[in-house]
């Protein structure tokens, strides 16, 4: 594949806008940054469950908090008639 260099300008939020050519190229809407020294690197991610992997511990406390809510969210309800 033949290489492809463009100039983007960073915003003031620190923000730049991946110009549509290099999108489809990664063939992906989600990549990994990797910065080494003055290098900075973007990589297509095609498998987000394993970026997601370390919240799936956290799944079932969320869960357990938002039964708990909607529980309470009845109760009062109810209680208030």
């Amino acid at each position: 594949m033949l290489a492809t260099e463009k100039t983007v300008k960073i915003s003031s939020k620190g923000q730049i806008t991946l110009p549509r050519l290099f999108r489809e190229r990664l063939k992906t809407d989600m990549v990994r940054i990797i910065a080494d020294h003055d290098t900075v690197k973007i990589e297509p991610v095609r498998d987000v469950s394993g970026i997601l992997k370390r919240y799936a511990k956290s799944y079932k406390p969320m869960k357990q908090d938002r039964e708990k809510a909607w529980e309470e969210a009845v109760n009062e309800k109810h209680l208030r008639r």
